[in-house]
């Protein structure tokens, strides 16, 4: 016979268990970790489709995206698509993987994760108006659902390939807003690159490590 100590402490055990099974958020004020739905690997639209449909959209209706929307877009920039070796859906030189790859919304600001393909938030506060002020007044920022911004720790790639490396991480973004550009398109949604902006002043609003580098913005909304 178990006492009622015991009996409380195995139904606590079980319930904690059930919370990590099911992929419940853990908040812990503004360490809130979501994990994000399993993406979808095949669409209702065309790759030829959605290339012949991307243009730079500026114009954004402000409406908020879904965690399954959201979902899809990260996977598409940096989400794991062999879980042997942890390869990514963009091509990375001698797969150094040199990208961070951050969210910013209405909700704060979120880290992916592509291993468990999750987000983290590290910050409460909406930093669209920062990004804004970073981009020299590029007002639309503001109005996205959501800003994703790539930064890059340089050393992960030139510690094996030295100087070249810089160009094989900017190649590197380029290849992950691609993937992000055309899904935005087969969500029914537009996006914009920007690649004006004060990396200094990104960084600051985002609170990066120093080891990380701002190289690109990417507005996205309906």
């Amino acid at each position: 016979m178990f006492s009622g100590k015991h009996f409380f402490g195995i139904v606590a055990l079980i319930v904690l268990i059930s919370i990590i099974q099911t992929g419940a958020v853990a908040d812990k004020g503004e360490e809130t970790v979501i994990k994000l739905p399993r993406p979808e690997i095949k669409g209702k639209i065309s790759l030829e489709e959605t290339i012949a449909k991307r243009r730079s959209v500026r114009s954004y209706r402000g409406m908020p995206l879904s965690d399954k929307e959201l979902s899809q877009l990260l996977w598409a920039a940096q989400g794991i698509t062999a879980a042997a070796g942890g390869l990514r859906a963009a091509p990375s030189a001698g797969a150094t993987y040199p990208l961070e790859t951050y969210v910013v919304s209405a909700s704060g600001v979120f880290h992916y994760r592509p291993q468990g393909h999750l987000l983290k938030r590290i910050a409460k506060d909406d930093q669209r108006s920062a990004l804004v002020s970073a981009a020299l007044g590029q007002r639309f920022l503001r109005k996205a659902s959501v800003v994703i911004v790539f930064a890059a720790v340089a050393k992960r790639t030139t510690g094996r390939y030295g100087k070249r490396g810089e160009m094989y991480i900017h190649m590197e973004a380029g290849h992950a807003a691609q993937n992000v550009h055309l899904q935005a398109v087969a969500l029914g949604m537009g996006s914009v690159p920007v690649g004006a902006f004060d990396e200094q002043a990104v960084a600051g609003a985002l609170k990066l490590p120093a080891d990380q580098t701002p190289l690109y913005l990417i507005g996205v909304g309906r």
